[in-house]
């Protein structure tokens, strides 16, 4: 059990981290949702429902999408973009040969099977990630974008408004406004990140340079 956690630590401690704050999430809502119930003169609700809720669902969401956004076009922009003397870029930009990805015919034995298979499975693994991601931020906005749509008609029923389309929701600027406030910090973090370690370090942490490297060199 000890080397299972010693070799999937980073994983659990943020896996620990993402259920407790979900969970706090839950409380803090719960309670807000509340509050806001009783000011209003309507009745509470329990933590099970709240958390089955679109109002909580669209919470999460919102933030999930962002942040899969962020790792697709930051995995995509270090392909072909260059930030001269920071670990976050490559050393030269563009494609990697074969033979340095070591893929196909260079493929070594412990390599996965499709990188080693040719063809459209050795091109699908090789942006397999980026896919993946793209994959999860599509339906992580849908899914924000349903439990918003769900959230913002019944509030317009309890105040006897007309509802609307999803289709008319997500062209509104207020879905937008909400959207474009999270990808605006998700891409000020990513830029600044890039930007910073040029200068600075973290001793020990692949994400950065080692501390008595100059500022010039451009990659980890």
């Amino acid at each position: 059990m000890w080397r299972i956690a010693r070799d999937q630590s980073i994983s659990i401690f943020f896996g620990v981290l993402f259920i407790g704050s979900l969970i706090g999430q839950a409380f803090a809502g719960v309670r807000a949702r509340n509050a806001e119930a009783e000011a209003h003169g309507q009745a509470a609700i329990s933590l099970s429902r709240y958390v089955l809720s679109s109002d909580y669902g669209r919470a999460v969401l919102e933030n999930w999408q962002s942040e899969y956004l962020q790792f697709l076009l930051f995995i995509l922009a270090t392909i072909w973009l260059f930030q001269r003397g920071s670990p976050e870029s490559p050393s030269q930009p563009g494609r990697d040969s074969d033979k340095e990805e070591k893929v196909g015919r260079y493929a070594l034995q412990s390599s996965p099977r499709w990188a080693k298979a040719g063809g459209w499975r050795t091109a699908v693994y090789s942006y397999s990630l980026p896919i993946l991601m793209g994959a999860i931020f599509v339906a992580s906005w849908l899914g924000q974008s349903v439990t918003g749509w769900t959230s913002y008609n019944e509030e317009q029923q309890m105040h006897d408004e007309p509802t609307v389309s999803w289709a008319a929701y997500v062209v509104r600027p207020n879905f937008w406004e909400e959207t474009l406030q999270n990808w605006q910090s998700e891409f000020l973090a990513l830029g600044s990140m890039a930007v910073f370690a040029i200068y600075l370090r973290a001793r020990g942490s692949p994400e950065s340079k080692k501390v008595g490297d100059p500022h010039h060199k451009t990659g980890a």
